[in-house]
């Protein structure tokens, strides 16, 4: 049996969990042709290491037309470059996943997970989720989170997906809705019901696309495991005085 724990006391965040996971891939390379291959116009896909507060781990950077947007990349609630003036609705962003040449167990998670953030943004703003436009989150940089994380737990394989307490932060953040305490109402709807935890700073470390894929991929709730196993660290790119802003994932394997 094989368990993935995750660590998300420092936060999550798509391209987090797609460095974390990329770094217990079977077959890193093979996953990263098949990343750099989809038809996401200007979208590409490469890990960058990266040591934070003495840990080693891997940025992955999901580039548009090589420019990497927003403090930890595009996968959230921080990027306002040209690009991101998009507006997809539940039902484009469907229908460009539908069409990934990819397993359809992968599509399945992926479009699962849209539809996850179509709701919650539908409960934030009193409409349906066919009604909800993207924005940030549906670009195709976004979506090559989504689906990136969705093809590596395919390739990894776990019969469990185990997950600490979620850290959300604090303070406010600024989105296409303008500034907004976090966590953000889709973000915390996307949440509710699992156990998280403010702090430990100031900012938005839980994301839309974070909460989202959690809430799909995670069937149980309990500590991460101190030892056993192969790790995985996916880094952001911000840098805080008071902790390493990594998700950590660890595989074990038990008879």
């Amino acid at each position: 049996m094989k368990t993935l724990y995750l660590d998300v006391s420092a936060g999550c965040a798509g391209d987090m969990l797609l460095g974390a996971l990329y770094q217990l891939c079977p077959d890193p390379e093979g996953f990263l042709a098949a990343m750099n291959a989809l038809p996401l116009d200007g979208v590409s896909v490469r890990p960058e290491p990266v040591s934070d507060h003495g840990l080693a781990g891997v940025h992955m950077a999901v580039a548009f037309h090589g420019a990497e947007e927003g403090p930890d990349g595009p996968h959230g609630h921080h990027s306002h470059g040209h690009h991101r003036h998009v507006h997809r609705s539940l039902a484009d962003v469907v229908a460009l996943i539908r069409g990934l040449p990819l397993p359809e167990a992968v599509l399945d998670d992926a479009c699962a997970v849209y539809g996850l953030v179509a709701g919650a943004e539908a409960r934030a703003h009193n409409t349906t989720p066919g009604e909800v436009h993207f924005h940030e989150v549906g670009t195709n940089d976004a979506i090559a989170d989504i689906v990136g994380v969705s093809l590596l737990l395919h390739a990894i394989g776990p019969d469990a997906v185990v997950a600490t307490d979620v850290a959300v932060g604090g303070g406010t953040v600024h989105c296409a809705h303008g500034e907004l305490p976090v966590p953000a109402p889709a973000t915390a709807a996307l949440l509710e019901g699992l156990p998280t935890v403010h702090g430990p700073a100031d900012r938005e470390l839980c994301t839309p696309t974070g909460a989202a894929l959690l809430r799909r991929f995670v069937t149980r709730w309990a500590p991460f495991p101190a030892a056993g196993g192969t790790v995985g660290r996916g880094m952001g790119t911000r840098r805080f005085d008071t902790h390493c802003n990594t998700v950590a994932a660890r595989l074990v394997e038990t008879a």
